[in-house]
């Protein structure tokens, strides 16, 4: 059975990594612009996933899921396939925003179906290439693999509703990672409502770094998480962010933390906002 790896690994470790056939290297910046920015310079045998594209199946209706649900599996064990991951690929994956986008959104979906030899660069591109990890430019040769072997996601989800139960359940924690502007109410940049589910509470993913935008340690971690109401569990614990994405960096933080892997509500505000669900602009207990 394939090791568990510690979810983070710093630039230095990524530079002192020799360079093999199951190293399998990510980039997940996202953005308009992220193919380009990608075709420009990227760490030397990076593959490029686009969250719009690879990490999400996009609907009309946003209310139906949020603005990033997540693919069918299937779909998504044959995409893993053609980056050339199989069971013993070590994956490394990096984003230009401190892992809190889709750096994050990747590792999580990579464990959940099953693989764990997956990591997030700490400190993403900047950190490795100020580190001294070679840069290069254009498109890279990958050579494909089968579709990745998997029955079904193996890490937790919420739907709508069941956030809502939790939210207002004692003996359960659900965590909303965006801003404390866009959960008190006072603005909303992208969704329709601004607000947060009543019961939630606010733990902004931004807590999960230091000042110079990496994690905290392990013990930092684990303090901030450890006594969430109802007791950590991925049955008690619902993660959530504005779609889905974002709040993969608390899950992952928490998995570093040595701390279950709580469960994600993938629609996120995106989907809650848009449902005449009740919205609190006042902080929960």
């Amino acid at each position: 059975m394939a090791e568990t790896l510690y979810p983070i690994i710093k630039p230095s470790e990524l530079t002192g990594l020799d360079k093999n056939d199951n190293l399998v290297l990510i980039d997940a910046r996202s953005g308009n612009d992220a193919l380009e920015k990608y075709l420009q310079a990227h760490l030397n045998g990076a593959l490029f996933v686009d969250l719009e594209k690879d990490l999400a199946d996009i609907k009309t209706d946003v209310a139906q899921g949020g603005r990033h649900p997540l693919p069918g599996l299937r779909e998504f064990a044959r995409f893993i396939g053609t980056l050339g991951i199989d069971k013993i690929s070590h994956v490394i994956v990096y984003d230009d925003k401190n892992g809190a986008n889709a750096a994050a959104r990747f590792w999580w979906m990579v464990r959940a179906i099953g693989h764990k030899k997956v990591q997030v660069l700490d400190g993403g591109y900047e950190a490795a290439k100020e580190a001294g990890f070679p840069i290069t430019a254009g498109e890279e040769k990958v050579q494909q693999k089968e579709a990745y072997e998997v029955s079904e996601w193996l890490l937790p989800t919420a739907t709508m509703d069941e956030a809502g139960t939790a939210a207002a359940d004692n003996n359960s924690a659900v965590v909303d990672v965006r801003e404390e502007k866009r959960y008190d109410g006072i603005y909303e940049p992208i969704d329709l409502i601004a607000g947060h589910i009543p019961g939630a509470i606010n733990i902004p993913f931004t807590d999960n770094l230091d000042e110079n935008g990496r994690f905290l340690s392990p013990e930092k971690l684990k303090s901030k998480y450890v006594e969430l109401p109802g007791g950590i569990g991925s049955a008690k614990t619902i993660v959530h962010c504005g779609s889905g994405v974002t709040a993969c960096h608390t899950i992952l933080a928490m998995d570093a933390a040595g701390l279950p892997i709580p469960t994600l509500y993938t629609g996120s505000w995106s989907e809650w906002s848009r449902n005449n669900k009740p919205v609190a602009t006042t902080k929960a207990n």
